[in-house]
């Protein structure tokens, strides 16, 4: 759950300050398994993942200074999520990482991106 405004005139409404409720799903995937036999441990990404999204939890990303003047868009939001578990699965991870948040089953934004 996060707050935020988009503040642009082609967000409408959403340039007003309104919370999102997200659900954050993150693939990991790889051409090869790592000597366990796994491509990354499921309980680490878990904590990775919680490390990155617990800042944002309940805040307003307009108060917060990584965000500052930044339009906070669900695409944003999923590709600030990828590139923080890159960096923070580099040495033990080495492949595409997809982040997909969905605030409704109709309504979600995907970025995934890794080595070329």
């Amino acid at each position: 759950m996060i707050a935020h405004s988009l503040q642009d005139k082609a967000f409408g409404p959403a340039q007003r300050l309104h919370g999102a409720t997200y659900i954050v799903d993150v693939t990991f995937s790889s051409e090869k398994l790592n000597h366990l036999n796994i491509v990354l441990d499921i309980d680490r990404a878990h904590k990775i993942l919680n490390d990155i999204l617990e800042p944002m939890r309940y805040r307003n990303l307009d108060e917060m200074e990584e965000f500052r003047g930044r339009l906070t868009t669900t695409e944003f939001l999923a590709r600030h999520i990828h590139d923080n578990l890159m960096q923070k699965t580099t040495g033990e991870f080495n492949g595409r990482i997809g982040v997909t948040l969905g605030e409704s089953h109709i309504a979600w934004a995907s970025y995934s991106g890794g080595p070329e």
